[in-house]
């Protein structure tokens, strides 16, 4: 099965909710797909993030996550779905906030400050160290279809979807099979 990065992918708003969003149905254990589980297509996310992010412009061009940060990266990865995810459901700890700040300051301490290029691992730690101070947690979201996080960013915060053209289509379609069953059942 080929996988590309599209543009869903970085329905996020924020790279560090992007980088998290990478596990696929997280939350169940038989159809659980890691996209970073292969090394090529934790490599090509930089890539893709360079033209889909919503950050693109915040932190310039993204570099892959060298392999010896690889494990840091993904235990940041972890910790910020973790910290974000409880933040929304109202049950966020300081353990949890704690652990997000460990490690986004392992990442940051192992890259210096004036580079040409940002690495990902250096720019996901930044951007969930901003998310973690954000003034509207609010806005801060999960998608009631794939449970991805995402920053509703719509003026009067009334977004539900991570994604409209791909999770609010198939909630609508999904609606739409239910009541035209239901009739015919009738």
């Amino acid at each position: 099965m080929t996988f590309s990065w599209t543009q869903h992918r970085f329905s996020g708003g924020a790279l560090a909710l992007d980088v998290a969003n990478s596990v696929i149905l997280r939350f169940d254990a038989e159809r659980r797909i890691d996209r970073y589980a292969d090394p090529a297509a934790m490599h090509d996310f930089a890539g893709a993030a360079n033209r889909f992010s919503a950050e693109k412009e915040l932190f310039g061009p993204l570099d892959p996550v060298t392999p010896e940060n690889r494990e840091a990266f993904l235990n940041l990865r972890e910790t910020a779905d973790r910290h974000f995810r409880a933040s929304v459901l109202g049950a966020s700890t300081g353990e949890d906030l704690a652990d997000l700040l460990d490690a986004a300051s392992v990442i940051i301490r192992r890259h210096p400050e004036k580079i040409e290029r940002t690495p990902l691992d250096a720019a996901t730690a930044r951007s969930a160290l901003a998310l973690a101070t954000f003034t509207e947690p609010e806005r801060l979201k999960i998608c009631p279809n794939c449970q991805w996080l995402f920053l509703d960013r719509s003026r009067n915060r009334s977004r539900t979807w991570c994604d409209m053209t791909v999770c609010g289509n198939r909630a609508k379609a999904n609606r739409h099979y239910r009541r035209q069953k239901m009739e015919l059942t009738a």
